[in-house]
């Protein structure tokens, strides 16, 4: 029944909410592929098919194998049950050992966890869990480097401001920004696709003494559930889950520095960039919200807090830790779902990406030829002096600033500059467009090392 009391935390909440997080509060992973594949049904199946692979990987009769596998189906368990019961022993595999061994003949239930502790089959689980998600994340992290390369080439010679410390520095082109957000894009996933997601098995106490001392069963076991193979046991050797905890902060870092700029970009008073299909406001009919960017840029606010709790689970202590390795299992399926949201997010938001060329030009022109002040200085040293040159560039520029005045028409008033440069030839150095160094290079560099490590593809 719901609760009409203000003050009661269930008021509101229908009658059959059984505390399923929806993604009520994080829109950011909410309805994402990734979404479904670290859900409490699918760590659930994970660990069913941990026990199922496990049972095949010790050479049980394959009418027990098949019993098992029948039996390992998620939807034959209560998901909240094994959750309430394994506060009794601190974690649900034992709980859920218990119901899968009833659920077999007495000949399968003789194989079931056969020489496995809880630990082995968690970590397991948790390792298929990461495996299927990084797919799904890897697959955005490919659609959006395709975009990017696309946008890279199209917009390779459109110039607009480059800033530095929030201010206009020179110009440079959106195909180099976009480029630079490739090589981020590729490098977080190239980091994340090369990890090594391995297997768990050891026993009580890391030492196979329960499985005869079977060395071999660790590639066995890896064969069965398609999962890496170990050097050893790695119960309290954590640099798996450490090193995926980083290379989820790096993919949330990279897409995180493309939402900096988008958001940035899509301020009304700049308006260089704007995302397809923006979001609302509840209070302004005329707002379209860079929504997506802001989510992703969230996301790797968060990411590298998750990373930091897997790396501290690393300091566990003897043979098997208490509380380090609990730490991990939901910090780790938190950090698989905002790089998920993310990545998802970031491969709608850059595939829709609408660029205003027109706006860019614009910009530059704000500040009246400040903005190429750089070129000024190399190009007057060789008469004038560098230092001299510098002053005159320094005056000047303060002097435009101030007036509001274009730098051209402040120059043309320096008599330092009679005879050192001509109308026609002060136009052109002003002009930022021609200003722009390497920026084209760069990008066909950058897009050809994205063709030499992915040439499958859109890139």
């Amino acid at each position: 029944m719901t609760s009409t009391d203000p003050a009661d935390p269930r008021r509101g909440a229908p009658a059959d909410d059984d505390g399923a997080d929806t993604g009520l509060l994080a829109p950011g992973w909410a309805d994402s592929p990734v979404e479904a594949a670290t859900g409490d049904r699918a760590v659930l199946q994970a660990v069913l098919d941990a026990e199922a692979a496990l049972t095949r990987a010790l050479g049980a009769p394959p009418a027990v194998c098949a019993e098992v596998d029948a039996a390992a189906r998620a939807e034959r368990f209560d998901a909240r049950s094994l959750a309430v019961r394994a506060r009794e022993g601190g974690n649900p595999v034992i709980p859920l050992v218990a119901d899968l061994t009833a659920a077999v003949g007495e000949e399968a239930a003789r194989w079931v966890h056969r020489g496995a502790t809880s630990q082995d089959i968690l970590d397991t689980a948790l390792m298929l869990v990461a495996g299927r998600a990084r797919a799904l994340v890897l697959a955005d992290l490919d659609a959006t480097a395709a975009a990017l390369a696309r946008l890279a080439a199209e917009h390779r010679g459109t110039v607009m401001p480059g800033r530095t410390l929030t201010q206009h520095a020179v110009p440079t082109t959106f195909g180099l920004k976009a480029a630079g957000w490739l090589s981020l894009v590729l490098a977080a996933r190239d980091r994340l696709a090369a990890l090594a997601l391995p297997v768990q098995l050891g026993g009580a106490a890391g030492t196979l003494a329960a499985l005869d001392g079977r060395v071999g069963l660790l590639a066995g076991y890896a064969a069965q559930t398609r999962l890496d193979e170990p050097l050893l046991p790695w119960h309290v050797l954590r640099t798996p889950v450490a090193e995926l905890g980083a290379a989820l902060a790096l993919v949330g870092g990279a897409l995180a520095k493309i939402a900096a700029d988008v958001l940035v970009l899509s301020r009304t008073e700049i308006g260089e960039l704007a995302e397809s299909g923006g979001g609302g406001s509840s209070a302004m009919p005329h707002k379209a919200n860079p929504v997506r960017a802001a989510l992703v840029a969230a996301a790797g606010r968060r990411l590298p807090q998750h990373a930091a709790v897997l790396f501290a689970a690393m300091a566990a202590e003897d043979e098997r830790p208490a509380g380090a390795w609990h730490a991990e299992w939901q910090t780790l399926r938190e950090a698989l779902r905002l790089a998920g949201g993310a990545a998802r997010d970031t491969a709608r938001m850059a595939a829709g990406l609408r660029v205003h060329e027109r706006r860019m030009r614009e910009n530059l022109d704000l500040t009246g030829g400040l903005v190429v002040s750089e070129r000024l200085v190399a190009a007057f040293g060789p008469s004038l002096g560098r230092g001299p040159a510098r002053r005159l560039l320094t005056r000047a520029c303060a002097t435009a600033a101030a007036g509001g005045r274009p730098l051209r028409e402040v120059l043309a008033e320096q008599p330092e500059l009679r005879g050192v440069v001509g109308r026609e030839e002060l136009g052109r150095l002003l002009d930022p467009a021609r200003y722009v160094g390497a920026a084209a290079e760069l990008t066909d560099r950058a897009l050809r090392a994205a063709r030499a490590q992915h040439p499958r593809g859109d890139r």
